[in-house]
């Protein structure tokens, strides 16, 4: 059969997999916003089901003061003697730490930290042993893929860290793996930068600590040689087998906004490409080495119908699991049904770093789409936004001034700030729109039969390449001005997708 990829659009970077059964269990990285850590669940590994959060307390996940190239990186998912482990990174607050549970629906444990440096953990598990990986520096000073023996459930050391591997060479080792198959084991790893030059590498020893002999081929996954391809990037990558025995990688890559334009506002998102073992024991991935946006394979049933993004609106979503927030929320600057959100100012702007600005969003998750919102303003401004970090976003909104009611639209982009549009209206009330293509975002807005044109902006303007970070534009809305007492009314939100 064929597939698409990717199998999860839009910034879920970073993606760890397991198998307990038929069932898979996904989990990616969530940098600064709130909950932490987006859980998915799939019978298929081709549709995906986003279940709900690893981190939902913040106990589990403080946020303060985390920037877009901060919170949460590169979790792990494992499952051992019937209890679930996601280890990741929370590089703003504690390090690295892991936490558990029984119960893949409910609640998490307490973190637990471990006292080794660098990020990109990973647990491997056998004869009631647990290993923990990162990149990192061990006790020698020796730099590369680290590893030590813990008490699972304390955390602590049981034996000293030990650098088992130091790549091919490539910039940035991360993401460190280890497998066993046939009394191998394998330790997979990245290089080159979560970048362009991105590629997937591995070796293969006799024990959990090697010695690692490199495949001649490495890398083993790569698409940084494929010039005018819309998928860049490919790279921190996961294996899982499947109840028939095959195996499997996802990994993270980006589709640029065209095969020519080195741009992606999307963020890193979630691939899958067959993995084929030889005789040797040594494994290729995908096509020749390469990941395709159209894949074929026949270890996938005809019959398995893989569905696209489906529109968005407020009864099909959910807080929590759809939706998310800017670091920690000030829960009660927020009233939610599933008709209407309500929002208010606390005083914070989307563009501080410090504190918690009102805003709640979902991911851009396709670059052709319709956003529309019915928007009644009751703080000083309310609105929605495409929000790629505090200094790049474009806004449209309604807001007070000195003779009543305006819509506007404001583009951020690093230093420079513009607003226009100043459309003077009767009341706090319209409806605004947002128009996204590869290219350009138009900004519309309807009020009392009226239909108002705010232009356009380009979308690379949004891009990580001009953020400079690590996510992908997100889909807001958001009261901000000085702090109010009374809600801004959110009604009617749709966002369509207009790939289907």
């Amino acid at each position: 059969m064929k597939y698409r990829n990717p199998v999860i659009p839009g910034f879920y970077p970073d993606p760890s997999l397991c198998r307990v059964g038929d069932t898979y269990y996904l989990v990616c990285s969530s940098f600064q916003f709130f909950p932490g850590v987006p859980l998915f669940e799939s019978k298929d590994l081709l549709n995906w089901k986003q279940i709900g959060h690893v981190l939902t307390r913040e106990s589990q996940l403080p946020l303060h003061g985390a920037t877009s190239n901060g919170g949460i990186y590169a979790p792990t998912i494992r499952h051992d003697h019937g209890r679930f482990y996601m280890v990741t990174t929370n590089v703003s607050h504690g390090g690295n730490f892991y936490v558990y549970t029984d119960d893949i629906y409910g609640e998490w444990s307490e973190p637990i930290y471990v006292e080794q440096d660098g990020i990109d953990p990973s647990l491997y598990f056998e004869n009631g042993r647990a290993y923990f990986m990162s990149n990192g520096t061990d006790e020698q000073g020796t730099h590369g893929i680290v590893q030590c023996e813990i008490d699972i459930h304390t955390g602590k050391k049981l034996t000293p860290s030990k650098c088992v591997w130091q790549g091919t060479g490539g910039r940035f080792l991360e993401s460190p793996h280890l497998y066993k198959k046939n009394n191998a084991y394998y330790l997979m790893a990245s290089e080159g930068g979560t970048e362009y030059g991105h590629m997937v590498v591995y070796a293969k020893g006799n024990s959990p600590y090697g010695p690692f002999e490199s495949y001649p081929e490495n890398p083993v996954l790569t698409n940084r040689d494929l010039g005018g391809y819309q998928l860049q990037g490919c790279g921190h990558a996961d294996l899982v087998d499947d109840p028939s025995g095959n195996w499997w990688m996802v990994h993270l890559g980006f589709r640029q906004i065209d095969e020519w334009v080195m741009h992606h506002i999307t963020g890193r998102e979630v691939y899958l490409v067959p993995v084929t073992f030889d005789e040797n024991g040594w494994f290729t991935a995908g096509e020749k080495g390469t990941t395709r946006l159209e894949m074929e394979t026949d270890r996938l049933s005809d019959i398995i119908q893989q569905h696209p993004v489906a529109d968005k609106c407020f009864q099909n979503t959910e807080i929590g699991v759809d939706w998310c927030f800017l670091r920690n929320p000030i829960l009660s600057d927020y009233k939610f049904s599933n008709d209407a959100f309500l929002l208010r100012s606390n005083g914070k702007s989307l563009a501080d770093t410090d504190g918690v600005p009102t805003f709640v969003g979902i991911r851009q998750q396709e670059m052709n789409l319709k956003i529309s919102c019915h928007v009644s303003v009751s703080s000083e401004e309310a609105g929605i936004t495409l929000y790629m970090t505090p200094d790049q976003h474009y806004d449209i909104a309604l807001r007070r001034n000195d003779d009543g009611f305006e819509i506007i639209r404001r583009l951020r982009i690093g230093d420079i700030k513009q607003i226009d549009g100043n459309i003077p209206i009767p009341d706090g009330n319209a409806f605004l729109i947002i128009h996204c293509s590869n290219f350009v975002y138009r900004f519309q807005a309807e009020c009392d039969g009226k239909l108002y044109d705010l232009g356009t902006a380009q979308t690379k303007f949004l891009s990580t390449e001009v953020a400079g970070n690590f996510t992908g534009v997100m889909i807001g809305l958001y009261a901000q001005g000085r702090a109010c007492e009374k809600f801004s009314t959110f009604t009617n939100f749709v966002c369509q997708n207009l790939e289907l």
